[in-house]
């Protein structure tokens, strides 16, 4: 695997990690962003630009982030996006759906 993008994603979506990936292996779905695991180099720019801290590195992630492994995974599966791998990401590879785990998660309140 890579890195991986957590709960604290979820209805923030800042986009900020999407600018920094210099592979494009950062992809869009309905409430937060998906890092593909074939196509992540490892380079830890999301990391350290993601103002929620929702990026983790795989191997170091604790319990709750661990949940996410398989989330990011999943969802380019054909039993949610079907996206496979597309080899980047760009606007016409945004889906407007969500992992089941993702849209089972209570909404966030937008901050004002």
């Amino acid at each position: 695997m890579a890195y991986i993008i957590t709960e604290p994603c979820i209805d923030v979506k800042d986009g900020a990690c999407t600018a920094a990936c210099p592979v494009d292996c950062i992809y869009e779905g309905g409430r937060m962003f998906y890092i593909h695991p074939d196509e992540c180099i490892n380079c830890g720019l999301c990391l350290s630009i993601c103002p929620v801290d929702a990026i983790a590195y795989d191997e170091e992630a604790n319990e709750a982030q661990m949940a996410f492994i398989p989330v990011n995974r999943d969802y380019f599966g054909a039993d949610v996006t079907g996206l496979g791998s597309p080899g980047g990401w760009d606007k016409s590879r945004t889906r407007n759906i969500d992992h089941p785990v993702v849209t089972s998660a209570p909404v966030r309140e937008a901050a004002h």
